[in-house]
């Protein structure tokens, strides 16, 4: 009879779980969506009813960025990420950690300087229709304006450490030819 209160070892997944994949591209997809509809915006004179319309969905994607992000972030707590290949230099792995963590305080304070930024200017978030966000500042102009201000600057460093991220997913694939990039493309 097998001994049974032998313990193997641990092996680690070879890719991240689906709940950990469909987190990270689906608020990926909606950053790039909410940024270049931000862009799009901006194209039409302020308080028109083109530039109303796309602030709408602009203002609900990111709702919904911030709205997923918590989640994303209450599941990262309880889930330990993958670790890195040992090939990986130490600079490399503090620096991919500190990035990682950007990215999550990020995609918090984007949507949320954004929420603010139109409370202050007493205008509710609509959340696609379906009802208002809690308003969380009265009207207050100098708030509106530090945090159009705030919220645009936050907007393009994200841009930047998303651009990051990507270069460095890409410097895995096609110049250290490791497996890090494959494991958050994992086939469901």
């Amino acid at each position: 009879m097998p001994n049974l209160d032998i313990q193997q070892p641990r092996t680690e997944p070879k890719a991240y779980n689906n709940t950990a994949i469909v987190f990270h591209w689906l608020i990926a997809l909606l950053i790039f969506l909410n940024f270049a509809m931000g862009l799009y915006m901006e194209t039409f004179p302020k308080h028109t009813p083109s530039n109303d319309a796309v602030l709408f969905y602009h203002a609900s994607l990111g709702s919904l960025v911030f709205m997923l992000a918590v989640a994303r972030l209450l599941w990262r707590l309880r889930h330990r990420p993958l670790a890195l290949p040992d090939s990986i230099a130490k600079w490399q792995l503090t620096a991919s950690h500190l990035l990682h963590w950007l990215l999550y305080v990020l995609m918090l304070a984007v949507p949320l300087s954004g929420i603010i930024h139109r409370q202050a200017g007493a205008h509710p978030v609509s959340f696609f229709g379906l009802g208002a966000l809690p308003t969380v500042v009265a009207q207050n102009e100098p708030l509106r304006l530090f945090t159009d201000t705030l919220h645009e600057t936050l907007v393009w460093v994200l841009a930047i450490l998303v651009l990051g991220h990507i270069a460095a997913a890409l410097k895995h694939r096609f110049i250290d030819r490791d497996a890090v990039l494959k494991r958050m493309l994992r086939r469901f």
